[in-house]
């Protein structure tokens, strides 16, 4: 069976018209404080009804490269280390899809028992300083230029280079609006950057359909910021969006009301929605293309995300600073298989390191054998598409390194945060991090690295127990109140870190012994 991965950066549940019954105004579906308007995403219906929507989705590893890493590998990096490349060892997906890359021909790989495997992104954080060798596994691989602060074009421009009305406060995105505007001046929409992403996948599907058990993984940066979607777009939401004065492209990563007026925050709900109804369009024609071709029959796809943001909610934007609420962790991933589960859902915990075994059972190809103290933490979903019975796991772990862990069992929600202190802390692996820090590492020692003065963003955020049956945002801390619950779900953690063989230092620095 073929399979085609498609990840959307930074996508909200609540955008999704399979997780809303939409489209539903926002501010019925979970949160009342979200705007009035409903936003239509068509497309991911279409999925949905092919599918299999999975409730119960919670992201692993986060932020960006983090959650990626998970993909990957089949393992949850934040209880070891946070931003980074791949690392010997790792036993990475498409490397076990299409073994023996580096010695031969592609003829030659698929003839000795090779998959062929191709990653199509705009993603600059896969090629960029301390994260950037994902692509060296796979037998092919498209790398879309210019999105975010991608070293693309130098050229000259004299006219304004958002290609939209200027955002004034973003001096500091010069590169990708010159980008931007080179490109979308010759394209149209179809030089935005997930329409490129789409349109090269369904290229890739024309060129490749006479491959077998074959895997694409498209990885699209959209609806990451920035968000300078088409006007036109953006219009149904809020006409004047782009007239709003000191606009940016990027949200805050902090509390809003700091830094942002009510117009703002408005602007950047709208220039979000629309960044989303792109690229559901631009999903459409990947669809229509899956359809022309007759993938369906043959092909397993999953899309999903690697994790939300928030939108004003919590009275934060971006998706940093909070422990894993619900807003940021909660997130959508449909399966369409060719043959199981087609309008159906499933509640059971799953969480991007499915993907791994997943995709691997999918193309037939075996697990490598890891070592004890490196197990697969992924499941594979294929006995869950076919039988709504079969499980996956009790409880689902996410969380950044070096910060709080969040544990759940689907309903209750424990947040844990760290003994004053936050430590000890080591990270594990020779590379060090390029992006998301949590302190100064000292020297390598027997493959691991003290972390010295670990931060904590959270400050003095306390332990946090959400109940999601009555309080799906978790605006209520119920750990005072609720302490069998409490010690239930630490007994969890506790009993989750040792089955994934977390290192032992984790319960120590989370005060749970």
């Amino acid at each position: 069976m073929n399979t085609l991965v498609i990840l959307c950066d930074t996508l909200r549940r609540d955008h999704c018209n399979p997780y809303t019954g939409g489209p539903r105004p926002l501010n019925q579906c979970w949160d009342a404080a979200q705007p009035g308007w409903a936003v239509p995403t068509p497309n991911m219906s279409r999925l949905a009804r092919r599918g299999t929507v999975f409730t119960n989705c919670w992201s692993g590893s986060t932020p960006c490269m983090p959650a990626r890493r998970d993909m990957y590998t089949g393992r949850l990096e934040f209880l070891e280390r946070g931003w980074g490349p791949l690392e010997e060892g790792d036993q990475d997906l498409p490397g076990q899809v299409s073994p023996g890359v580096f010695r031969n021909a592609i003829h030659t790989m698929v003839r000795e028992g090779g998959r062929v495997s191709q990653l199509i992104t705009d993603h600059m954080c896969l090629w960029s300083k301390g994260s950037g060798n994902y692509h060296m596994g796979y037998a092919g691989f498209d790398f879309i230029r210019g999105h975010q602060f991608d070293q693309y074009l130098t050229d000259p421009v004299t006219a304004d280079i958002t290609g939209c009305p200027p955002l004034d406060a973003d001096r500091e995105m010069d590169r990708h609006f010159r980008n931007a505007y080179k490109i979308r001046q010759e394209r149209g929409e179809a030089g935005w950057f997930s329409p490129q992403v789409f349109q090269r996948a369904a290229d890739w599907l024309r060129r490749n359909r006479e491959h077998r058990d074959w895997f694409l993984h498209l990885d699209c940066f959209d609806p990451h910021e920035p968000w300078d979607p088409p006007p036109e777009l953006v219009a149904p939401f809020m006409p004047d969006a782009y007239e709003v004065e000191g606009l940016s492209s990027h949200p805050p990563y902090r509390p809003w009301r700091e830094c942002m007026s009510e117009r703002q925050l408005q602007s950047h709900r709208a220039r979000y929605a629309a960044m989303v109804t792109l690229v559901d369009r631009w999903l459409g024609h990947l669809l229509d293309t899956l359809d022309d071709l007759d993938l369906w029959k043959d092909t397993l796809v999953v899309f999903t995300t690697d994790h939300g943001t928030w939108n004003g909610e919590r009275g934060r934007m971006g998706k940093l600073g909070t422990h894993q609420y619900d807003g940021v962790a909660h997130i959508p991933f449909i399966a369409c298989h060719p043959a199981y589960a087609h309008g159906e859902t499933r509640d059971q915990l799953v969480q991007l390191v499915d993907i791994y075994p997943t995709v691997l059972g999918a193309v037939n190809q075996p697990l490598p054998v890891r070592p004890a103290h490196r197990p697969l933490h992924g499941v594979n979903l294929l006995p869950v598409l076919a039988d709504a019975r079969a499980s996956t796991r009790p409880y689902a772990l996410t969380g950044m390194f070096g910060q709080s862990v969040t544990i759940t069992d689907g309903r209750w929600v424990l947040h844990q945060a760290p003994a004053p202190g936050n430590a000890p802390l080591y990270w594990y692996g020779h590379q060090a991090w390029d992006f998301v820090a949590s302190g100064k590492l000292g020297p390598i020692v027997d493959g691991r690295r003290e972390v010295h003065e670990p931060q904590y963003w959270l400050g003095d955020s306390p332990t946090w127990l959400s109940d999601r049956a009555t309080d799906p945002v978790e605006s209520v801390n119920l750990a005072a109140r609720e302490p069998a619950q409490l010690a239930r779900m630490q007994d969890a953690l506790r009993a989750e870190l040792a089955r994934l063989k977390a290192p032992a230092e984790q319960r120590v620095r989370l005060g749970l012994g």
